[in-house]
């Protein structure tokens, strides 16, 4: 059996984006295509409507290309303990009410018992410094946080 994945918005972006000048970043894309190219088959893989909402954002030929890229991909249902879970982490101000999609991310990946979040926001979601509050938070409620990682956390597995 695969260990299942929830797919973040950020990886179909970075699997589109225009090849940044910045040469981490750029890294980081490379990664991704890596990671999409080389590894995603070990996975079963899940999106949620968070997910889609994101990537039909602005301009429609990017759009439409970020959307390809999750095509096939199952997306899962949002319970209601997956928006009282993301109400919870915003209560918590672990990630501040500006970025509530990326709280209904985590508790979307948390709810539906994930192994995996795959993401390359580190701002509010691959964030060290929260994750381990998070995770106590998802315990609190009967739940098992999945891991919070990058694509190239998982190029080596």
């Amino acid at each position: 059996m695969k260990p299942r994945l929830y797919l973040e918005t950020t990886i179909p972006s970075y699997l589109v984006a225009r090849r940044s000048r910045d040469l981490r970043l750029a890294a980081d894309q490379e990664t991704t295509q890596e990671w999409w190219e080389d590894r995603r088959q070990n996975y079963e893989l899940f999106i949620s409507e968070f997910v889609r909402e994101e990537v039909q954002r602005g301009d429609a030929q990017t759009a439409a290309a970020r959307l390809a890229f999750l095509d096939g991909i199952p997306l899962l249902p949002e319970p209601q303990a997956a928006t009282e879970l993301a109400e919870q982490i915003l209560a918590t101000r672990l990630i501040p009410p500006q970025a509530a999609m990326d709280a209904s991310h985590i508790a979307m990946a948390t709810v539906h018992s994930m192994d995996y979040l795959l993401t390359w926001n580190c701002k509010h979601i691959h964030n060290v410094a929260i994750i381990r509050q998070l995770e106590r938070l998802c315990e609190r409620q009967g739940y098992t946080c999945p891991i919070i990682c990058t694509p190239n956390d998982l190029l080596d597995i």
